[in-house]
């Protein structure tokens, strides 16, 4: 969920501006969110549909694996793929799945939303949490998505949003506006720490992005929003 300021020399989606926070980044997540993320990915994890039987997921934009440890916990008969361009945040990531016992079964490796190096309908499903905002090109990384996943299969994405109407619409815009970067640039000890904002103030309204999920090939079955819209969820299944 949390994310350092930008600095022109980085892109977004190359990892290299979540390397410096990567130690931190799970300690933000929760101090920013109330803990509430946590709910947030287990109903992502629900939203799978996987069953009972062995499967294979891909987690894209994985991050420290959070999202990644959560499926595989739930289904002890599936094989996790966590992908991300970040490398500290990967070895974060590894060190968490040593200590659940989970290495045989999460696997977490360095690559590209936008250029997914598996072959066509290779998972049963996949994933990605708080990450497609960072991705430069999202119909592209939602294409890919679309590729690797077998058909039938669901491609559910976490993301925050900036509601716009409702009672709780200005405490989550001050939330988001500033006590996020506040917060965020006392615990990581950034000096700035703006990007959260901006790219949640520039993320396309749910509607917006759904048709974009459509157009990469998806069928969207669900937009769920979370918290009084602060987050919410996407579906979209694999005709």
């Amino acid at each position: 969920m949390s994310e350092p300021a930008t600095n022109l020399a980085v892109r977004p989606g190359s990892g290299q501006m979540f390397d410096a926070i990567a130690k931190r980044y799970d300690l933000l997540n929760r101090v920013l969110s109330g803990g509430v993320d946590r709910r947030w990915r287990r109903k992502t994890v629900a939203a799978l549909q996987l069953g009972e039987g062995p499967a294979r997921v891909l987690d894209v934009a994985t991050g420290t694996g959070d999202l990644a440890i959560a499926i595989a916990r739930k289904h002890p008969r599936t094989h996790v793929v966590g992908l991300d361009p970040s490398t500290e945040m990967l070895a974060v990531g590894r060190r968490k799945v040593e200590r659940k016992q989970l290495a045989d079964r999460v696997e977490l490796v360095t690559g590209d939303a936008q250029a997914l190096g598996f072959d066509d309908d290779s998972f049963d499903g996949a994933t990605i949490a708080f990450g497609i905002r960072n991705v430069p090109d999202r119909a592209r990384g939602l294409a890919e998505m679309a590729r690797v996943v077998r058909r039938g299969g669901r491609v559910c994405i976490l993301e925050l949003g900036e509601p716009k109407g409702g009672l709780m619409a200005p405490l989550a815009r001050f939330h988001v506006h500033v006590l996020v970067p506040r917060i965020g640039a006392l615990l990581s000890g950034a000096k700035e720490y703006r990007y959260l904002q901006t790219s949640i103030a520039a993320f396309p309204p749910p509607e917006e992005f759904a048709a974009m999920m459509e157009t990469a090939g998806l069928v969207v079955e669900q937009v769920k929003p979370l918290t009084f819209g602060v987050c919410h969820l996407y579906v979209g299944r694999v005709p």
